[in-house]
């Protein structure tokens, strides 16, 4: 919708007027942008509302199967109270009668061009005002059909944000494609889409104002403050909000048609709102009709939209999705291309080609064929995604419709059920709103207050510093004098650990040698094991001798060598044992010092 000023994305000088001359925002070329945007506005009024069976006549009757009233006629025009008293605002509508003023019919104080096109039932609840009940302070944005100003109510002094729909009241279909935008907006009711408070007229102009809330920032500027990317469970909490409310359209068989960061406001608290209902329309899954594919913003355009179609449901919403998906990821859009045809090259060379069966159902020009087959490579254009993110994306983006899902399906996905979970409303980045109401981001996130924590500011200081007594120094003086025990004893114990880790070494290098010595010890008791075998064999056979019992005592005195050697061994791999031991009792000892010591700094 647009009720806040973006802020444009970071391109190069040279890119970014390319991007102004392909789009006609030069001065030689705003002519005939302009003729361009009045031929699509046409041809979207021929495809989706011309006949009673179309536009407006057909939402109708999605509103209400009971509704008896239809747009074209309207009974009791003429009958109400013709007595020439001013209509005043707060009064009832059924007191209202049909009156004239400066020279334009009304009917219960609405005009009567308003009322012959838009159900009796949509305008109860709103109060009819005129367009001198606001001060408008501001343009905040521009589109091709509308424009938004920031204004203030005369009698309330609420800021809010009036759009000023386009139109021509000589021209029937032109009227009745306004009427579709209110009469969708008073269908929806969720805290995650923008709400209509009520509709101002200008009877001199034959212009109409839809009034919203003034929202302080959209997703577009979010994505590009300066402060950093947005973090993986603020991402979780902003995408879950768009997609509830995508749901909630969709429900009810409502098509946004134009999801585009701009067009997600987000208010002072955090709270993202979908928003311009503009180019939105109603489908139904059972009895089609034809829709334009001249919607959603080129660069969130899915590609059965960029190939002509126009039988199509809510995988169009789902694709712009993904694409703001990877947008809050990386801080950029993921494919800006200039015109239709770079557009599906770039989709088909992110998402991969789609097989030759589609192409013949298709059957687009050749020129919207890519050059070669691509294959999916999300892992590689996005290195540093979450992993859990990329079944998501895959879905979203699948190019062929019907493999997206819907929004109810989306937000069972993975994504949003793997650790890190997604964030409070609290912990998004906080919208700092002046005095003249502009929304600026500062550079800090909100984060849940953890037990007593004391804010690290000036005013904070001041009001600590107000409150101490006696007692609380104290009680300062007292940790302070804790304190610096603990540091002491920690200082004591990095010491001895220090001390210990060294005997270790030391007594590690000896375990070694002493290894070593048992190793050679063990090879020559197997070796005098073959000799005592050998002798003994000789003994056998040739009876007592004394040199051979002399061998034997020899052999009998190394076994006693190897035997003492063993037990020293046993008894350094003890000794190792109790030090190690020490160390991880040092260890707990340390920790729980540190512990104490950043306890007492807390409480300090």
């Amino acid at each position: 919708m647009g009720c806040v000023q973006g802020r444009g994305y970071g391109f190069s000088p040279e890119r970014f007027e390319s991007m102004k001359l392909d789009n006609g925002y030069v001065k030689g070329q705003r002519r005939q942008q302009q003729q361009q945007n009045k031929r699509d506005m046409n041809r979207i009024r021929e495809q989706e509302g011309n006949g009673r069976n179309n536009g407006v006549e057909v939402e109708k009757r999605i509103i209400s199967r009971d509704q008896k009233e239809m747009i074209k006629g309207r009974d009791g025009i003429g009958n109400g109270n013709r007595n020439g008293v001013g209509v005043r605002i707060g009064n009832e509508l059924s007191n209202r009668g049909t009156r004239k003023m400066e020279g334009d019919e009304l009917v219960d104080g609405w005009p009567k061009w308003l009322v012959d096109n838009i159900p009796k039932e949509v305008l109860v609840g709103l109060v009819p005002k005129t367009a001198d009940s606001y001060d408008k302070l501001a343009k905040v944005g521009q589109g091709t059909y509308s424009n938004v100003y920031k204004a203030k109510d005369r009698k309330s002094g609420k800021i809010v944000a009036l759009k000023k729909v386009r139109f021509d009241t000589s021209e029937p279909e032109s009227v009745k494609f306004m009427a579709r935008e209110i009469i969708i907006l008073k269908k929806v009711d969720h805290p995650n889409i923008i709400k209509l408070e009520g509709l101002a007229t200008s009877r001199m102009q034959y212009s109409l104002y839809l009034v919203f809330d003034f929202m302080e920032s959209d997703l577009t500027k979010l994505i590009n403050r300066t402060e950093g990317k947005l973090t993986e469970p603020q991402v979780k909490r902003y995408m879950e909000q768009l997609l509830l409310g995508l749901q909630h359209c969709h429900e009810r068989g409502i098509l946004h048609r134009d999801i585009k960061g701009s067009n997600l406001l987000i208010d002072k608290n955090g709270m993202l709102k979908i928003a311009d209902f503009g180019l939105a329309n109603f489908y139904q899954t059972e009895t089609k009709r034809p829709l334009t594919s001249r919607v959603v913003t080129l660069w969130y355009r899915a590609p059965e939209l960029l190939l002509g179609s126009t039988d199509y449901g809510v995988g169009i919403d789902l694709w712009s999705a993904g694409c703001l998906l990877a947008e809050m990821f990386v801080g950029r859009p993921i494919m800006p291309g200039r015109n239709e045809i770079e557009q599906l090259h770039k989709i088909f060379k992110l998402c991969g080609s789609p097989a030759e069966e589609y192409w013949k159902k298709v059957k687009p020009p050749t020129t919207f064929r890519p050059p070669q087959n691509y294959k999916p490579c999300f892992g590689e254009v996005f290195p540093n995604f979450p992993h859990s993110a990329f079944p998501l994306l895959y879905t979203l983006l699948a190019v062929k419709p019907h493999f997206r899902g819907t929004a109810a399906t989306a937000l069972q996905n993975e994504f949003f059920i793997t650790s890190p979970f997604a964030c409070g409303i609290s912990e998004l980045p906080i919208i700092k709103v002046e005095e003249d109401g502009r929304g600026q981001f500062i550079d800090i996130t909100r984060k849940k207050l953890k037990g007593k924590r004391v804010r690290k500011n000036k005013e904070g200081y001041q009001k600590i510093l107000s409150n101490i007594s006696e007692h609380s120094a104290e009680a300062i003086a007292k940790f302070r004098a804790e304190l610096s025990q603990c540091e002491a004893e920690l200082k004591k114990i990095l010491s001895e650990e220090k001390t210990l880790r060294l005997l270790c070494i030391q007594k590690e290098e000896e375990l070694k040698d002493l290894r070593t010595a048992l190793a050679k010890a063990q090879k020559s008791e197997s070796e005098l094991d073959e000799q005592v075998t050998l002798i003994l064999t000789e003994y056998d056979l040739l009876g007592p001798a004394s040199e051979a019992n002399t061998s034997i005592s020899q052999l009998q005195q190394k076994l006693d060598m190897i035997g003492k050697l063993r037990g020293e061994v046993d008894q350094v791999q003890s000794n190792c044992h109790q030090w190690k031991k020490n160390m991880d009792q040092l260890v707990v000892d340390k920790e729980a010092i540190a512990a104490q010591v950043a306890s007492a700094e807390a409480q300090f």
